[in-house]
């Protein structure tokens, strides 16, 4: 009896030895939080620069994507503060006062995807011993196809439209039933509205400072249909976004 216990348990332990191996290895392969970027600059308005340090925790060894990123900033007065983001590609973040309180503000960005030319962003402010969190531009942007082989895309509420002239594309869109073969419109349908794909900062002048630069892609009958961009110039102001300038760029 006791022969057969000693075998079951040497047996056993030959068993769990490999399995313990493989946990211990991929307990060891779990990536730790690594420093993406590192900036200097001052955010607290005090005149001294503080150490900003944006971290992301790789999704494995040989990824780019970043399943969590947060930036650590440190004072010289033993202030920290942490802001957390959502997990992306080639993280950065751009440090200037787009607000024009006087102090610097971090505009954070992350790529959706590998190949893609898509980002999402966050602006943050440190006030006091606060972060606060800045609402980014959107505009309200409406379009929809008109006769003639046309849409018409209204940039600003109350403006007149962009007309789109879109005989280029007449045979797919009357295959798709959108205008008869003489551009007659068949149905009500709406031009596809995409969000803000990506901003960039922009020096306004140098009395105002910086402001923003937003473009956002607008599609046809479907997602590849692609038929241009909106180009629009943004400015804050008594803690609202102004529209300096807007313009539609056309793909073609």
């Amino acid at each position: 009896m006791k022969k057969v216990a000693y075998l079951f348990i040497l047996s056993l332990t030959l068993f769990l030895i490999p399995i313990l191996n493989v946990a211990i290895i991929r307990a060891d392969e779990i990536p730790e939080p690594v420093v993406v970027k590192e900036y200097e600059e001052d955010v607290t308005g005090d005149g001294i620069k503080e150490r900003i340090n944006l971290y992301g925790t790789p999704l494995a060894s040989d990824s780019n994507f970043y399943k969590d990123i947060y930036v650590v900033i440190k004072s010289q007065h033993n202030q920290t503060w942490k802001i957390h983001f959502d997990g992306g590609y080639h993280p950065e973040i751009d440090i200037l006062d787009f607000t024009h309180n006087g102090v610097n503000d971090l505009l954070f960005k992350r790529k959706t995807g590998e190949g893609e030319d898509s980002y999402v962003y966050a602006l943050h402010t440190i006030q006091g011993s606060e972060v606060n969190k800045v609402k980014l531009p959107n505009q309200q942007v409406s379009g929809q196809f008109i006769d003639g082989f046309q849409a018409e895309l209204s940039l600003v509420p109350n403006s007149d439209p962009v007309i789109l002239d879109l005989n280029n594309k007449a045979e797919e869109y009357s295959h798709l039933d959108i205008f008869d073969n003489e551009g007659h419109l068949l149905k009500n349908k709406s031009l596809i509205i995409n969000p803000i794909s990506s901003m960039e900062s922009v020096l306004i002048s140098k009395s105002k400072g910086y402001g923003l630069k937003s473009y956002q892609p607008i599609h046809g009958a479907h997602d590849e249909d692609e038929l241009g961009f909106i180009e629009t110039t943004w400015y804050h102001e008594n803690d609202k976004w102004i529209i300096l300038q807007t313009d539609w760029q056309s793909a073609d």
